[in-house]
């Protein structure tokens, strides 16, 4: 019984020294150095280059409907959300004020073809005065000026009349297109002036079933950008369905902001059930081009730094040297390779150089040894 109590003990102690010994020679011939690192191969895929942008849903049509002339509020005949179409009637201002500048006008009208009749009465007897040689030439000249004074007279009071007119009908507020009321901003009984400004009365939206997202793209991205390219958008209250549009036109007029230079690109929006509404934020992915079977590098492998270099980097004030590069492992070691990046896809970056081939390894991330030096130690207690 003790001798097989020694044997065991034996046996332990051999192990004991086996593993001790194995772990020192790691150590001491830098094996586990690999195990610090994650690495992935490069490979060869397809890589869908895309553009990712933030815009607003608007309709295609939007029409402001104001007033040209200035009343108050006597009836509502369209509110939110009501179909209306052209030429109905959305709301009518008190006429009171412009009828009664009607009649006036109309009364001035009067009083200018009395006038009218009068001179030429006066130019006709003028005339045959003049003939009898009853009155000089001055008074045939003067005869005649009042009659053209006249003349001019009822033509501005005419004038006049239509403008009262036309005022008295703009009293109607009517719907300039066939759509939807999507903004009211009056109520019955309200004041509006036009003195200095149109009012906005209406919002009108010409068809909802067509829309369009009003983005902004960064100068850096919009060379990219073709009209007729596809794209694919989310709104927050959809966000698990994805929604189709297409570029539909690049504008031209810049827009900076602290610095930042962007151009707005239009895309149309098919909206046949009617769940995007105007004002939704949309996230739009725009597809810019498609790589096929080239050689590609996971983009973490070009975020890759080691510690070492970052340590180093802050202690020279941040400075980055330019091109991508991504590190290798050499004898246990990081080394850096510079490379020619192209086109992303947001997880994998096409490599246009021949510093690399498929199947090469490439650091991604670098691994916390703490936890595998500690899965190393074996203790033993021998009882």
């Amino acid at each position: 019984m003790h001798a097989m109590t020694r044997k065991l003990i034996l046996i332990v102690l051999i192990l004991a020294v086996a593993v001790g010994g194995g772990y020192v020679w790691r150590q001491k011939n830098g094996a586990g150095q690999q195990s610090q690192f994650k690495l992935q191969a490069i490979d060869r895929g397809d890589i869908a280059e895309s553009i990712s942008a933030n815009g607003t849903l608007n309709p295609v049509v939007l029409v402001n409907v104001g007033t040209q002339v200035s009343g108050s509020i006597k009836r509502l005949h369209a509110d939110f959300n009501s179909a209306v179409k052209k030429d109905q009637v959305l709301a009518e201002l008190d006429p009171a004020l412009i009828e009664a500048q009607l009649r006036q006008d109309q009364a001035n009208l009067s009083n200018a073809e009395a006038s009218l009749s009068l001179a030429r009465a006066k130019d006709k007897r003028a005339k045959e005065l003049f003939q009898q040689k009853f009155v000089s030439q001055d008074a045939i000249d003067q005869a005649r000026q009042a009659l053209d004074s006249a003349l001019a007279q009822v033509a501005l009071a005419r004038a006049q009349v239509a403008r009262s007119r036309t005022n008295l009908a703009y009293t109607v507020i009517r719907s300039p297109v066939d759509g939807v009321v999507v903004a009211r901003n009056i109520d019955v009984g309200q004041t509006v002036a036009a003195s200095f400004q149109t009012p906005t009365l209406f919002q009108i939206a010409g068809d909802l079933k067509a829309m369009q997202i009003d983005t902004s793209v960064a100068e850096a991205d919009i060379g990219k950008v073709q009209i007729g390219q596809k794209a694919k958008f989310t709104v927050d209250t959809f966000s698990d369905r994805e929604f189709e549009a297409s570029v539909k036109q690049v504008r031209l007029n810049p827009t900076v902001q602290q610095n930042v230079v962007t151009y707005n690109v239009v895309l149309v929006v098919d909206n046949p059930e009617g769940k995007l509404l105007p004002g939704m934020t949309a996230h739009v992915s725009i597809n810019v081009g498609r790589h096929a079977n080239v050689l590609r590098v996971p983009n973490a492998a070009l975020r890759f730094k080691p510690k070492s270099e970052e340590k180093e980097g802050g202690k020279n004030g941040g400075r980055k040297k330019a091109g991508a590069q991504v590190y290798r492992l050499v004898d246990g070691q990081p080394a850096p390779v510079k490379v020619k990046a192209g086109a992303t896809d947001g997880n994998f970056t096409e490599l246009k150089g021949d510093e690399l081939k498929a199947g090469d390894e490439v650091i991604v991330r670098e691994i916390s040894a703490g936890k595998d030096k500690q899965n190393s130690k074996f203790q033993f207690r021998v009882m």
